[in-house]
């Protein structure tokens, strides 16, 4: 059921895509959907640009038949289209459960528009109880983590902050990052932990997406939601 539900949240964001856009496409399983079914689209003669993500949704998009470009070649785009691992009050996002998290708000900064689609599993009244993706740089490792610990504790937050791992050895984002997964529980003033985050030297950067998106569509058993900021 979460996999048709999410299938459904991605067609309808079909309806935003506008012939000659430049769209971004997001990372995880709700966006491939998307970029499967852009595909289609663009098989039948809809004419866009893609500016992906991810080295995985490149991938797929190329296999879509999706024409591409870097965001260095178009680095304004109409459109970006992307998943979410939490969709909180006032569209605050919790994002990178798919190690995309840099690239993505670097897309979605660049976007006019942020369109988020998810299965309504995906809403939730607080952020906090999926791991807050934090990429960061590999020298002083262990101190970066020390600082998010400190941080948490300056906000009166309980926090296990765990360094990311895959096929037996440290996860590294296409950008050749780590990821540090950050387990709240509770983040109940997302832009405070926000601020504090962002002046931690040894962040990239972190997955809570502030004022990026502009709409959701949450799909349920009964319906497709619209949801604005």
């Amino acid at each position: 059921m979460s996999d048709d539900l999410k299938r459904r949240a991605a067609e309808a964001a079909l309806a935003y895509v506008e012939d000659g856009m430049r769209v971004g496409l997001g990372t995880g399983s709700t966006a491939a959907h998307f970029v499967r079914l852009l595909g289609e689209r663009v098989r039948d003669g809809l004419r866009v640009t893609g500016v992906p993500t991810s080295e995985a949704t490149a991938r797929l998009a190329r296999d879509a038949g999706i024409p591409l470009a870097t965001l260095d070649e178009e680095p304004e785009l109409d459109l970006d289209v992307d998943g979410a691992d939490e969709i909180g009050p006032g569209l605050a996002l919790i994002k990178g459960g798919g190690g995309a998290l840099l690239r993505e708000k670097i897309v979605a900064a660049a976007s006019d528009k942020m369109i988020v689609i998810a299965d309504a599993g995906k809403r939730v009244s607080t952020l906090g109880a999926f791991p807050l993706p934090i990429e960061v740089v590999e020298f002083g490792l262990a101190a970066t983590k020390r600082a998010i610990e400190h941080v948490a504790e300056g906000l009166g937050l309980q926090v296990d902050v765990r360094l990311r791992q895959q096929d037996g050895g440290p996860y590294r984002s296409d950008s050749g990052n780590r990821i540090l997964d950050a387990s709240f529980s509770r983040i109940p003033d997302p832009a405070a932990l926000a601020g504090r985050l962002a002046n931690i030297p040894g962040i990239v950067e972190h997955g809570l997406f502030l004022g990026l998106a502009d709409l959701a569509l949450v799909a349920s058993p009964e319906s497709v939601e619209k949801i604005e900021a």
